[in-house]
């Protein structure tokens, strides 16, 4: 059976520079573009048989292409408000990275749902027919560009080169974040270590404060 695609609001929680994003990609009671509505109660059947029995975990999709996997969720389940998610991008993998970034400029802000509907009602609202999804078959969750409510869309991105721990964190932000080489990423990381001990080079285990380094990327960036 082909699978179908509904478009879900996502609110977007966290996404650090890791890849690591948290949010909701479906939000219960609401009616999207396509007159559909999730109901509770709707993903947790197949959460529980299709991945959670086989050990298997719901995978990230880049716009439902099932050649391109990105990523998988380490965290999945329903709560009363709908959908939680808590997905790892794949770092290592070109599009994880390009995904990322996209989501932290907000030009990537929606999810959407790869399924199979095994329950549905159908109610009616003044000439409408709405349908009500009340059991599906969950394939996969991707994001994509254009989410059909208008409300799936991006509300917090909370990363910034403040939260992170380490020289080798700035590195690897930089490398994610702005596509950078790593050659590139580590001729900066220098500049940055040299801009931290300006004046006084005795002062050379300074340049593992994180503080002084964060400081100095701000001040030649």
């Amino acid at each position: 059976m082909k699978a179908k695609y509904l478009d879900c609001p996502f609110e977007l929680k966290s996404l650090d520079s890791k890849g690591v994003f948290t949010g909701y990609g479906s939000v219960f009671g609401e009616l999207d573009s396509h007159s559909d509505i999730v109901m509770p109660g709707a993903f947790k059947e197949s959460l529980q048989i299709d991945f959670a029995e086989k050990n298997r975990k719901v995978p990230i999709l880049w716009q439902h292409d099932s050649w391109n996997p990105i990523g998988v969720y380490e965290e999945i389940y329903e709560d009363e408000h709908g959908l939680f998610v808590k997905g790892q991008l794949n770092m290592d993998v070109q599009q994880g990275r390009e995904c990322r970034s996209l989501m932290a400029q907000g030009a990537l802000s929606g999810l959407s749902i790869g399924y199979n509907t095994k329950e549905r009602n159908y109610i009616t609202v003044g000439d409408e027919s709405i349908r009500q999804l009340t059991k599906v078959k969950l394939w996969e969750v991707s994001p994509v560009t254009f989410p059909s409510g208008d409300s799936a869309r991006v509300e917090t991105v909370k990363s910034s080169i403040a939260t992170l721990e380490s020289l080798s964190d700035i590195e690897g932000h930089l490398r994610d974040a702005y596509g950078v080489s790593r050659k590139e990423a580590a001729s900066l990381i220098a500049r940055v270590k040299a801009v931290a001990l300006l004046g006084d080079p005795s002062e050379l285990k300074r340049a593992s404060k994180i503080g002084d380094a964060i400081k100095a990327l701000r001040e030649i960036s």
